[in-house]
C-alpha cells in the first residue's frame, strides 16, 4: 500500500515554485508570470460574432 499522494505532491511543488519566485521578486509577480509558473495555458481568443 502506497502512502504517497501524487496529486498532493504536485500541488506542493507548484506552491513551492510560486513561493520561491515571489521571494526572489522585488515587486508583485505579474499575473502572466504566476500563470507561467503554475502551468496555466491561456484560452485562445474567441472569434467575434458579427451582428
Amino acid at each position: 500500500m502506497s502512502l504517497e499522494d501524487v496529486d498532493l505532491l504536485g500541488e506542493v511543488e507548484l506552491t513551492t515554485n510560486l513561493i520561491i519566485a515571489a521571494s526572489e521578486s522585488e515587486d508583485r509577480l505579474p499575473v502572466d508570470e504566476i500563470d507561467r509558473i503554475l502551468g496555466v495555458v491561456p484560452e485562445p481568443p474567441r472569434p467575434r460574432s458579427e451582428s
